[in-house]
């Protein structure tokens, strides 16, 4: 981070201590961040206001309602300002400051109002102005230069990261949910972007870019700077949702700032309320918050899921503690069609999306379709300790609906794992940074992944694997077992019957047990049909037994035994042992009887595969792929070190006791 933007956040933070008492800390964020906000989005309008206002009085006297037409006199910005007053104006005077404030707001064109609408700012200064705090704080302000020229749009956004990493920390929310490293973003856009560059330098493109959880835009904003870069004259329209206000002006009024249309920033649930709905984007890119449960919008997306692939939902819903993999659905639903040119989606998970899930859980079906549509480009193991809130390791997941020739049927696995530096001071649970050398050797990388697998012939780097998506497919088989059981009456079966529900309400209960009781120390029927004959003439004194009472006997007197009798159905079959029970993973592309015969009946011959029961699933187990054995050190080694350390115990307590 720049010593600009650090000694930035440093400065607006001092507000806070004029608000101490008056406000929680988790409240200073409310005061602050709009604050900033206001002072910037002036000191961005100061060079043009004269000309503003000159040519709304001209527009006035010609009658012209339509004050947009005011944009061509701020420079190429999409807002303005029709107030005569301005931020320093607006403070000078000290008893007026919230209603200046005020009308000084109410000038600003409705696309720039709407961000002082989400941090309810009306509210705020009425409550700063029954403190007595309102002059304080915005003369604070006023002593700061936030134009582009002394703050550029890369600090400026540094520092409102700065200042929402602290504000969350305070009121123990999730920083990560409002934005991420700037580091880890470039690595993700040029894995993104990279396999385009040809395309992107075409001239007079326009490409479209979505953020469904954007935050205060970084993402966005690192998209469109990698294509320019390549092409400055190439046109990005960045569209974005996020469902925090407070984040949601700050990324609209970056794009205010850079002369960009910020309507296309919206706020809300993008599960319950797609604000672009209809639309679709030739990239997409997110880090939406990692396990976070969609509860609160659990009948929206239901209802939405019934419809199958008419909506977004359709191939199926995680648990509802993570919606991750909702996010992925909502992006995938959000892609051009090949026929139009197609998509590329990035998408920043935890390890949960790529296993969680048994065959045919919401999860695995989801897997399914992306890899059977053969969506998925590749997964990229990241650094663990990367990210503010959380010190779990991370994932990219790249996917395109127009993979060429060379590439389809090919999932690649890039390990990322060692590609980093330590911080010199951490923040929060952010210890390791990707350094740029490292993101352009990854990004190299990721590149000469793409050629590998367009030339099977092409030596494969270690920290390179290439998958068909149904390498990742498997059949959850059922294992089972033959039912052998002895009969017997013990102690242990009576205190079962006991407690056992039919009994609770049979009248002859105690009876019951006392007739079984005589049974105790008989000696174990390996027979049925014998055990049928002794338990008959035992339990004839109480007549023919309820259904229910009949079979919670039977259970509690049949007892699991390798020696014991096999028990078949009506047909001769063997019964299964729901205790023996046992359940295998099998690849799609292995036959199920191989599998068998090679792997469990060695171990168990009786065993066999009920094939009612096999579902299909789909996983992705990443480090298992990557996974190196290390042989443990020889014991003379250890033993030979735990005799230096006794050694050196020794050597200290006998210091001691001199």
């Amino acid at each position: 981070m720049s010593s600009t933007h650090t000694r930035l956040a440093s400065f607006i933070w001092s507000v806070a201590d004029l608000l101490r008492g008056d406000y929680k800390q988790s409240e200073y964020g409310k005061v602050i961040l709009p604050f900033t906000v206001l002072r910037r989005l002036d000191c961005v309008l100061a060079p043009t206001k004269q000309k503003v206002l000159e040519r709304k009085a001209k527009l006035a006297e010609r009658g012209v309602q339509n004050l947009d037409m005011l944009k061509r006199a701020t420079g190429g910005l999409s807002f303005y300002n029709t107030s005569k007053l301005d931020f320093q104006s607006a403070v000078r005077d000290q008893d007026n400051v919230a209603n200046n404030l005020k009308s000084y707001i109410g000038g600003f064109s409705e696309n720039a109002r709407e961000i002082f609408d989400a941090y309810d700012f009306p509210a705020q200064l009425a409550r700063l102005d029954g403190a007595g705090l309102t002059y304080q704080v915005a003369s604070k302000f006023a002593e700061i230069d936030l134009s582009p020229e002394a703050v550029d749009n890369h600090q400026m956004g540094y520092a409102f990261e700065e200042l929402i990493r602290r504000f969350s920390e305070i009121s123990n929310e999730t920083a990560g949910e409002h934005f991420t490293p700037r580091e880890v973003i470039r690595l993700m856009v040029n894995l993104l972007l990279a396999p385009d560059e040809e395309e992107l330098t075409t001239p007079g493109v326009v490409k479209t870019v979505l953020d469904p959880a954007c935050g205060t835009g970084g993402m966005l904003t690192a998209a469109e700077e990698f294509i320019t870069e390549h092409n400055p004259h190439a046109k990005v329209v960045p569209h974005g949702q996020e469902l925090n206000a407070e984040s949601y002006a700050i990324c609209k009024s970056d794009l205010l700032i850079k002369g960009e249309n910020a309507a296309n920033i919206k706020l809300g649930n993008s599960f319950s309320h797609d604000k672009h709905y209809g639309k679709t984007f030739d990239y997409l890119l997110a880090n939406p918050p990692f396990g976070v449960e969609w509860k609160k919008v659990k009948d929206d997306v239901e209802n939405e899921a019934k419809i199958g692939f008419a909506g977004r939902f359709g191939a199926g819903l995680p648990r509802i503690n993570d919606g991750s993999l909702l996010f992925l659905q909502h992006m995938i639903h959000h892609m051009k069609k090949p026929e139009q040119g197609g998509s590329r989606i990035a998408i920043v998970f935890n390890g949960s999306p790529l296993f969680t899930g048994a065959a045919e859980s919401g999860e695995s079906r989801i897997r399914q379709w992306i890899l059977e549509n053969d969506w998925l480009e590749a997964i990229v193991a990241l650094p663990d300790q990367l990210f503010y809130n959380t010190g779990i390791s991370t994932y990219f997941w790249i996917l395109t609906n127009r993979k060429d020739e060379a590439h389809r049927g090919k999932v690649l696995l890039l390990d990322a794992r060692e590609h980093w530096a330590k911080m010199r001071k951490s923040l929060g649970d952010k210890r390791k940074e990707i350094p740029d050398e490292e993101i352009a050797k990854l990004t190299e990388l990721y590149g000469e992944a793409l050629t590998v697998a367009e030339n099977p012939e092409h030596p494969m780097h270690e920290k390179v694997k290439v998958f068909s998506p149904r390498d990742f497919g498997y059949r959850r088989i059922t294992v089972e077992r033959p039912l052998k059981l002895r009969f017997e009456v013990t102690e242990e079966a009576l205190a079962e019957l006991e407690v056992a529900k039919p009994l609770a309400k049979y009248e002859s209960r105690e009876k019951l047990i006392d007739a079984l009781r005589t049974l105790v120390d008989e000696p174990a029927s390996y027979r049925k049909v014998d055990f049928v004959k002794t338990l008959k003439e035992t339990l004839a004194p109480l007549g023919k037994l309820p259904a229910a009472v009949d079979k919670a006997v039977w259970k509690v007197v049949s007892i699991s035994d390798p020696e014991g009798e096999l028990q078949t159905d009506r047909k001769g079959e063997p019964l299964p042992d729901p205790d023996l029970r046992d359940y295998e993973n099998v690849p799609l592309d292995e036959d199920i009887d191989e599998y068998l015969a090679r792997e469990v009946l060695p171990h168990v011959p009786d065993a066999w595969v009920d094939h009612t029961k096999t579902k299909v699933g789909y996983e992705i187990p990443f480090t298992r792929h990557f996974y190196k054995y290390v042989p443990p050190r020889p014991l003379e080694e250890i033993d030979a070190e735990l005799k230096d350390l006794e050694a050196q115990i020794q050597r200290l307590l006998s210091e001691v006791t001199e």
